[in-house]
């Protein structure tokens, strides 16, 4: 994010820019198109045998499942409201435990998950996981499109200040927190999609407990750029909007293109795991508060660990 080439949104000759850009980042671009396109694909293909074979009964569980999560996520960010200006190294903390959350759901919820269900579509251990890095590096192609040919914004006077390296990389953070919740909205559809509430409930619930600190997470990091609570809060809540979509499109899957589930969920893990590597480490590293942001990271990890473990 902190390419002295990247577009800015003030540029009075964006176009020109845009190519040029274009030009010198010719692997960002083909991976970001490759990325897009199998989304396109994934998503276009669920809806469209759902629309040729609707279940009305599924369908409102799956909707009501994935909005459980949708409404977690925003209660889950409301103290965010509340909360005073925090210093260098709570923020820090904060995203430590924000980064943590990330890798274990990257691990238990989305990578473990998705390698059982390619074994089982296979019959095959080794395809079952060479499906899953597929997904993953679909999800890296896509953080690295987006890394390279986001607007950023330079504006020194916004609510980053100058610090508005900082911003943005608080933006692809977000993005990727979002972009994670449409394999759990579609694995909260597929659990659904037989009609069978003992295999749905638990599973949708499990997901929705999740998503409370996720929500806190995404909120607080926005906080820390120097956003305005409400706003914070507001993009936070925005970002389960992805899990009843997902959900409608995990019935649709269920009797679909069955392997774009474990693709998915391969993509949302590589996605994230690009996110917490290439630029939320590095920040909460960056002024001098390795230690707290390390423990902070192993804190955020085993409370995951133990919501996913002992509820999903």
């Amino acid at each position: 994010m902190n390419s002295p080439t990247s577009i800015s949104l003030n540029s009075q000759s964006w176009w020109p820019e845009f190519r040029s850009h274009l030009r010198e980042h010719k692997l960002a671009a083909a991976g970001l198109a490759v990325a897009m396109l199998a989304v396109l694909l994934l998503l276009g293909q669920s809806l469209l045998h759902l629309s040729n074979s609707p279940s009305s009964n599924n369908l409102k569980l799956a909707l009501l499942g994935g909005s459980a999560g949708f409404v977690a996520t925003a209660l889950g960010a409301l103290p965010a409201l509340f909360l005073r200006q925090l210093n260098a190294a709570l923020e820090d903390s904060l995203l430590g435990i924000a980064a943590g959350m990330m890798l274990a759901a990257s691990a238990f919820s989305l990578i473990l998950p998705g390698i059982e269900a390619g074994t089982s579509l296979l019959q095959s251990d080794a395809l079952g996981a060479l499906v899953v890095v597929a997904g993953m590096t679909l999800g890296v192609l896509l953080m690295l499109g987006l890394d390279a040919f986001t607007p950023h914004e330079h504006d020194k006077t916004g609510p980053c200040g100058p610090g508005y390296q900082k911003c943005d990389r608080i933006w692809l953070f977000v993005f990727a927190i979002a972009l994670h919740n449409l394999p759990e909205g579609m694995a909260v559809g597929v659990s659904f999609a037989s009609g069978d509430m003992s295999v749905g409930l638990p599973l949708a619930t499990a997901i929705a407990l999740q998503d409370i600190p996720e929500g806190l997470a995404v909120a607080l990091s926005l906080r820390a750029a120097g956003f305005k609570p409400g706003f914070a809060v507001l993009v936070a809540a925005a970002s389960g909007v992805l899990e009843p979509l997902g959900a409608l499109m995990g019935v649709g899957l269920s009797s679909g293109f069955a392997l774009a589930y474990p693709i998915g969920l391969g993509l949302a893990a590589g996605a994230m795991i690009f996110v917490v590597s290439h630029e939320v480490i590095p920040e909460t590293h960056r002024n001098g508060h390795q230690t707290s942001a390390t423990l902070g990271l192993m804190a955020g990890f085993a409370l995951m660990m133990v919501l996913d473990t002992s509820l999903g």
